[in-house]
């Protein structure tokens, strides 16, 4: 079979047992602050095991495309030295919500492994949980007795809690797990030594395939364990690992879910995969890591600086340096396997196929950038390597940091050179940077609160800005040492963050009290609104009035359909391949994203502003559609986002049918004349081959409108209102550009003449002309002119000129280039210690260097010091 039967036969197989076939959430997660990318197939399903969100789906099973490489779930490091980890990989999975159980997931998971993948019996071993007494749990003989149907007794094994008790994180749903294990070793080997013993070992070819997690507690903040009201099962198969063994290969590499980009490189290269470890390994790398950074960024997850952009440059770096040390890539060339990858998985996740163009050119950007930042550290490694003779560990540490090299490479390049690496340093220089990272974002939160047990939840927001509302629940949260709580609310108006809309802020007020309590930010995690406050209400019971602060939600309701008007506009003007790819949208300022590779011009910014504001002024009432079912949404037109997870039913946003249509759960104006005026005030480069715009509408364009009209107002004022206004600020300007030149030019001829002055003043020491002197000159400029025109008269010369502008004292250090070789006197080493006495600090070269400082005082000591530096 090949990997697309294998995929397609698995879903086919839980369709036929009542499985609603769902499609794979975006690769990076939005609305949960505790991951940064899926990490697992459950992910998507999170808000419904945490009882969240209402089950639609009993039953559900698909292929979710997963991404681990931070945190716990990190295998970067052995993506390509071994022949099963990844980055990116698939995971296929079928769920039970409340519904089957133990029973069935054993036996369906034995039938499709058996009988439609037809996969040898005598290979297959099962794990059970052996229990924890220090938790009270026992043996899951649950498991054991089903198992035991199937399989013979001495192939199901105990695993210990590490193994076969899967927690989904420090808390919430959680339960004892079957794994399903495959021995893929020859018959000779399986006859001398039983794959009992090498289930769980780190064996490459004893692997595990398949995870069945029965779902029955809730882990709590104290550690303890509260069972849940439903049972759930949550499964998750490796693809890539399925493949292998269906496939009979002893590399997932070697099938053919990776065959088409590596044999693309081993063609490009020129060299034949599977003859150097070496290259072998590069090829493996680059092979997966161009699929986690395809993926990542069709999903909407650029290559950046900081949080997840970071993880994907990095993961994109490490392919360039394998590719660029081991395969003799100097050029860019990653990005020419995108199209392999899309074509490959054409009609599986069609999000790349449909902006191969716009990653492909994303990644050539990296490329090039890190090339030419991987050739400056091996510079910076060369220069280094000629002063020491044992790489330091913070020096690798800078390597590792500031120019993406890996301390393989860093270990590669000194071993060609005959040193060694103090990883003892290079490890405590990491550990100190993540202890940083993970204590700027470290945040502690406590177990949810449960106020009023029967509550369900609603959002009302889009119809009114006040409701009558309860305490459903709270938790205590505190990050950066300060101290929050967060409410769950029965009924809410509060727009909680999302699409790029920030998040409503308010008051609740108590009903019965009059208490006020100030609602500061509300965010969506997992399904539920939550709204921040700094302090708890003292009737927690009590009934309330959620108020959101209207002035705010307007002003950000201007912005929000100003964006979709824009982006509508964009596709007029700059062409129907533009895309959002990313937006926020507050009530001072709209930012919007898009993918486009050149600069707007002034007239194409213009004509962007027409049309906005010809839709603005038409008064276009906002037509909203709710509920619709996804599909015939898409049927209709509507422009959906790359990188969203809609559900079933969505909302359609419209203002003007043939104009905008967009799928957007945010909030929006009645009708476009509210917007007022949108004026676009910045564009410019924010990643390869994205643009930003950044926007301004409502109450904060009349303000910049009026703030530039006084302005205009006030400089005509200033020149007695000429009337051709143009006309006489251009006349002023060259009129002072004529009075600045004439200044300058008095300057130079002052500075000059002084020059005979200093010459005059001048005494031999030894050798060398020495002057140290004060003088009267109103700029840097002039005493640098006039140090120049002394140096180019007197050879020998150590001269050095105190002078003081605007109140601030200055020095300048000028030696002789012949004297500064010959007598080792440094003018920028100089000018620094003779800076100490005015309070300041300088630099330059070794023939001519400043500084500057705050004590003019100090002026007459650093003259009169100055001729130490010749004894």
């Amino acid at each position: 079979m090949t990997s697309r039967e294998i995929r397609q036969a698995f879903l086919d197989f839980f369709k036929s047992k009542g499985h609603q076939i769902v499609p794979s959430a975006p690769v990076v997660v939005k609305n949960d602050p505790t991951l940064m990318f899926t990490n697992a197939g459950m992910n998507q399903f999170k808000d419904l095991f945490l009882g969240e969100a209402p089950i639609k789906f009993p039953r559900v099973a698909d292929t979710q495309r997963c991404l681990r490489v931070s945190g716990k779930h990190n295998d970067l490091e052995e993506v390509g030295i071994d022949t099963y980890h990844h980055t990116l990989f698939e995971m296929l999975g079928n769920w039970s919500f409340g519904d089957y159980f133990k029973k069935e997931a054993i036996a369906w998971a034995w039938e499709l492994l058996t009988e439609v993948y037809k996969l040898d019996k005598d290979r297959l071993y099962v794990t059970i949980f052996e229990g924890d007494a220090s938790e009270g749990l026992d043996r899951d003989m649950e498991a054991f007795d089903f198992w035991k149907q199937w399989i013979a007794e001495d192939r199901i094994l105990l695993g210990n809690k590490k193994d076969n008790f899967w927690e989904m994180g420090e808390t919430g749903p959680c339960g004892p797990c079957s794994e399903i294990h495959f021995d893929m070793r020859s018959a000779e080997e399986r006859a001398q030594v039983s794959g009992q013993s090498l289930v769980n070992a780190d064996h490459p070819q004893v692997i595990e395939i398949w995870n069945l997690v029965f779902m029955q507690f809730n882990r709590l903040k104290d550690g303890s364990l509260q069972t849940l009201p439903a049972k759930h099962v949550d499964t998750g198969m490796g693809f890539e690992r399925l493949v292998r063994c269906i496939q009979g290969k002893t590399s997932n590499y070697d099938t053919d879910v990776f065959t088409p980009t590596i044999d693309f490189i081993a063609a490009k290269s020129g060299i034949k995969y599977g003859l150097d470890e070496k290259s072998d390994i590069a090829m493996r790398v680059v092979s997966d890591h161009i699929r986690a950074v395809s993926f990542a960024i069709a999903d909407g997850q650029l290559p950046s600086n900081n949080k997840a952009g970071y993880v994907i440059r990095r993961i994109l770096r490490r392919a360039v340096r394998y590719a660029y040390t081991f395969l003799g890539f100097k050029t860019p060339f990653i990005h020419e396997l995108v199209p392999v990858l899309a074509a490959q998985f054409s009609g599986v996740f069609d999000e790349l196929i449909q902006q191969q163009d716009f990653v492909q050119k994303v990644i050539l950007e990296e490329e090039v950038s890190f090339l030419r930042t991987l050739s400056t550290g091996v510079q910076r490694f060369e220069n280094y390597v000629e002063d020491h003779t044992l790489i330091n560990g913070d020096f690798a540490f800078e390597l590792y940091d500031t120019y993406g090299f890996p301390i393989d490479l860093t270990e590669l390049l000194a071993r060609e050179k005959g040193l060694s690496v103090d990883m003892d340093g290079f490890k405590q220089a990491l550990q100190i940077q993540k202890d940083r990272s993970r204590a700027a974002t470290a945040i502690d939160t406590g177990d949810w609160i449960v106020v009023n047990d029967d509550e369900g939840f609603e959002f009302v927001g889009y119809d009114t800005l006040t409701a009558k509302t309860e305490i459903v629940k709270y938790r205590k949260v505190v990050a950066k040492n300060k101290e929050q709580y967060q409410l769950v609310l029965s009924v809410s108006p509060f727009y909680a963050e999302g699409g790029g809309q920030v998040g409503d802020s308010g008051e609740l007020i108590s009903e019965e009290t009059g208490e006020k309590i100030y609602i500061t930010d509300t965010k969506k995690e997992n399904g539920i609104f939550v709204h921040f406050t700094n302090k708890l209400p003292l009737d927690l019971n009590g009934t309330f009035v959620a108020e959101v602060d209207r002035t705010k939600r307007l002003d950000t309701e201007n912005n929000h359909s100003a964006t979709h008007l824009l982006h509508a506009a964009l596709k007029q003007v700059l062409g129907t391949h533009v895309n959002q790819k990313g937006s926020l949208v507050n009530a001072d300022i709209l930012r919007f994203d898009i993918s486009h590779f050149a600069k707007m011009s002034e007239d194409e910014i213009k004509q962007v502003e027409d049309i906005v504001n010809a839709k603005i002024r038409a008064n276009i009432p906002l037509k909203e559609e709710r509920n619709i079912p996804y599909q015939q949404a898409l049927d209709s037109g509507v422009t959906a986002l790359f990188g969203e997870k809609y559900g079933d039913f969505v909302r359609v946003i419209t203002f003007e049918d043939q104009f905008s249509k967009e799928l957007c759960g945010g909030t929006h104006v009645k009708a476009t004349g509210q917007i007022g005026f949108f004026k676009i005030v910045s564009e410019s480069a924010v990643a390869a081959g994205v643009r930003r715009i950044e926007a301004i509408t409502g109450t904060r364009s009349a303000a910049v409108i009026r703030e530039h009209f006084e302005l205009v107002h006030h400089l005509k004022e200033l020149m007695n209102n000429p009337k051709d206004f143009v006309s006489a600020l251009g006349k002023i300007i060259d009129e002072n550009g004529a009075l600045k030149k004439e200044i300058e030019k008095s300057i130079t001829e002052k500075s000059l003449a002084l020059k005979s002055d200093l010459e005059a003043k001048i005494e031999q020491v030894g050798d060398v002309n020495f002057l140290s002197t004060l003088v009267d000159l109103p700029n840097a400029e002039a005493v640098k002119t006039l140090a120049y025109a002394v140096k180019g008269a007197v050879n020998n010369l150590f001269l050095v000129i105190g002078a003081e502008f605007d109140g601030k004292p200055s020095l300048t250090v000028v030696i002789s280039d012949d004297l500064a070789k010959e007598k080792g006197l440094n003018a920028s080493n100089i000018v620094r210690d003779l800076a100490k006495d005015i309070q300041g600090g300088g630099g330059g070269q070794p023939f001519f260097a400043t500084a500057g400082g705050k004590n003019s005082a100090g002026l007459k000591t650093a003259i009169e010091r100055a001729k130490e530096f010749l004894s």
